[in-house]
């Protein structure tokens, strides 16, 4: 856990400060001076008597007792140093800006281990190595550039990586974007982005602490604690957006079943944001631009007014707004005909709302006052302003600055002309503002902000279960894939809803179970993985001699050891299915079954355990939902059915976390009932890796 001496020390000492400011030990001092730490500076230098202006401590064995170090020396001098100031300097705090460690090498991971061991003996804690540094309100404790000037109200920003952290902090300042806290954690050897935002939840003050958080991921080693912080201190009136880099699917492990296939690691980050509430950014752009709407008061609603003075950008933000779900209706009422009596000839008031390119300041303020106060409709607003370039338009900047202010809902400024209108952009920002230079990419951060969801709700409620039936079928099985009777008495002991079955391995008894059933039925081969692939699937077979001729042709299927027989029914094909994901612990997934599964790969992933309202949001979020509700006169699904089948997945999972791979595939959905056809569940031993208690139950 970070402590006083991190983040509020009385003294630091840069071991391997230099005179070169090009060296990160000679830039950090510079940045330290530079930012007027008020507490004790030192400094060791083997060769120096004093750097910068600051005595040099040529061996750190003569240097008085020190709250921070932070170290910028070889990787091989790290340990012992470390040793010295934590045994005999009382240090507790270690920033460790050197590379060469387990980043590097195995050797590196030994040396690494040492400095982790030692700063764990004392309670001290270490940020790195391999990191640029911290910054914080007390100490610029950086190496790099920019520096920015913090504010207490700006963004706490967490990153794994150094230099991406310096290019998102490039990208966002021109734009007005302020910062609070800066970690870059590097290597994260002891302190990570979890128990940083573990820190920021547990000391959250609202008078204040940064409402904003903002991450670069490059690995999420602890997702539960990553889950209860991030969803903690968006209850508490937060908003966190986060890249997770590594998003390609080459990094995922095979696997026999859709199920195994389909749910790459990054399918597990996805589900773990939006339980927690976090907004998944995929570039520094796309983090940037969010970042930046946070800043402004919430949008309640999904109705935007657009006021511009430019026809096209108008258009390309209306086209984002609507493909991301978001409105921008048409305004049309009394007060929108007196507004458009206060504008010239030519102008348009029906949204977006277009007072032309010699539009005034005044009028401005007008339209302004009438979406915020008389257009009921509107919950939002998106000013686009340049400069038609004839004059300088300080007023127009001044008067959105005022209303901004004033206004009830929330107005969004895009300022396109960061040339030509360079002098009004920069007093803009000097009036605390942010803006955004582009209206698509505007756009697409307010609707990928509308679409996440809220924090799911903590410990869910999960329904009744047989919990001695289920146990019992798990601890008597082997491991592997479940034979038919076994799956078939963890559903029911599930109370997941499934087709009558009989499972043969002789012809009679093919023959008698057929009838008992009642022709039409299906026949499934037991044993190959992929059924239809090998021929082992024969639909619709409506008489006994089919039956014979079937069985003894299926039987003879490579690894085949019986037939599953099952009455031929009709509805339209769902998917559902788990895995368990290392550290995530179990995602249910679902979706339609046959090409939108096969094909189009349209599956929507949740973390379990699931509420039903979680459910209900992953079947509503597939692309193709509007089957389920039913389209051009067929039926539609009963979502509350399949999203009941997901919950009860959920509580059979947490029953049994043994459970690593399962597939209802497919289910058959009606506009009453939701039933598996077939299914199959693989069990192994599986640990669970978290620091956190309660966690998800790990299999045994």
């Amino acid at each position: 856990m970070l402590n006083k001496s991190l983040l509020h020390p009385e003294s630091i000492v840069v071991v391997g400060g230099s005179n070169d400011t090009q060296k990160p030990g000679g830039a950090i001092l510079k940045n330290l001076i530079n930012s007027n730490f008020k507490g004790r500076l030192y400094v060791t230098n083997l060769k120096e008597s004093e750097v910068q202006g600051i005595r040099s401590y040529r061996d750190p064995a003569d240097l008085p007792e020190v709250d921070l170090a932070i170290i910028a020396i070889t990787a091989n001098s790290v340990p012992d140093t470390v040793e010295l100031l934590a045994y005999r300097k009382n240090t507790r705090a270690f920033i460790v800006l050197s590379a060469g460690f387990s980043e590097e090498s195995r050797a590196g991971k030994e040396l690494e281990k040492l400095v982790v061991d030692t700063v764990n003996s004392v309670n001290g804690v270490l940020i790195g190595p391999n990191c640029i540094g911290v910054l914080t309100p007390d100490y610029a404790g950086i190496f790099t550039h920019p520096v920015p000037k913090l504010n207490p109200f700006g963004c706490d920003f967490i990153s794994g990586s150094g230099a991406t952290a310096c290019f998102i902090m490039e990208a966002g300042i021109p734009n007005g974007l302020t910062f609070a806290n800066v970690f870059s954690v590097g290597n994260s050897a002891q302190i990570g982005a979890e128990e940083i935002l573990a820190y920021l939840d547990e000391n959250y003050d609202p008078a204040s602490s940064s409402p904003v958080k903002l991450l670069y991921l490059e690995n999420i080693v602890k997702p539960w604690m990553l889950l209860k912080h991030a969803s903690s201190l968006i209850r508490k009136g937060c908003r966190i957006a986060a890249i997770k880099a590594g998003s390609s699917e080459a990094g995922s492990r095979a696997a026999s079943s859709h199920t195994g296939a389909l749910a790459s690691p990054d399918v597990a980050v996805n589900a773990l944001f939006r339980k927690a509430g976090i907004v998944r950014c995929y570039g520094r752009e796309d983090l940037i631009s969010v970042a930046t709407v946070f800043m402004y008061p919430e949008l309640k609603g999904k109705n935007m007014a657009i006021i511009t003075h430019a026809g096209g950008p108008a258009v390309m933000l209306t086209d984002a707004l609507s493909n991301g779900g978001l409105s921008v209706p048409h305004i049309e009422n009394p007060e929108a005909k007196e507004l458009l009596a206060q504008l010239y000839p030519g102008s348009s008031v029906g949204n977006p709302i277009d007072f032309l390119a010699t539009g005034t300041a005044k009028q401005l303020g007008t339209i302004i006052d009438y979406c915020d106060k008389q257009f009921k409709e509107i919950d939002g607003m998106a000013v686009i302003f340049g400069t038609p370039g004839l004059s300088k338009v300080f007023d127009v900047y001044n008067v959105l600055n005022d209303k901004m202010n004033a206004s009830v809902k929330p107005i969004f400024p895009i300022l396109p002309s960061i040339m030509t209108a360079h002098e009004e952009i920069t007093g803009f920002l000097l009036k605390g503002k942010t803006f955004f230079p582009d209206e698509v990419i505007f756009g697409n951060a307010l609707s990928k902000i509308y679409n996440t969801p809220a924090p799911a709700t903590a410990e869910p409620v999960m329904p009744e279960v047989n919990l001695a039936g289920i146990r019992s079928i798990i601890d008597s099985s082997a491991l592997g894939y479940l034979p038919p009777a076994s799956v078939q008495g963890l559903m029911d002991a599930a109370g997941i809803p499934r087709a009558g079955e009989a499972v043969v391995n002789k012809r009679e008894i093919a023959s008698a179970e057929a009838a008992r059933l009642g022709f039409p039925v299906v026949m499934k081969v037991v044993g190959p993985v992929h059924k239809s692939d090998v021929g082992g699937v024969v639909l619709n077979v409506r008489d006994e001699q089919t039956v014979l001729t079937e069985f003894d042709r299926m039987m003879k299927i490579k690894e085949t050891i019986a037939i599953l027989i099952q009455p031929m029914l009709s509805g339209t094909e769902l998917f559902a299915g788990a895995k368990f994901e290392p550290k995530f612990g179990h995602m249910i997934l679902c979706g339609m079954g046959g090409i939108f599964i096969e094909v189009l790969k349209d599956v929507a992933a949740g973390l379990a355990p699931l509420s039903a309202d979680e459910a209900l949001a992953m079947i509503r979020s597939l692309k193709s939902y509007k089957i389920i509700q039913g389209v051009r006169g067929q039926k539609g699904i009963n979502e509350n059915a399949f999203a009941d089948i997901l919950v009860r997945l959920s509580a059979l999972l947490k029953a049994a976390p043994e459970i690593i791979e399962l597939d209802f595939n497919p289910l058959l959905g009606k506009e009453d009932t939701v039933i598996a056809v077939d299914a199959r569940i693989r069990i192994a031993p599986c640990l669970l890796s978290t620091s956190l208690a309660p966690a998800p139950p790990a299999p045994v």
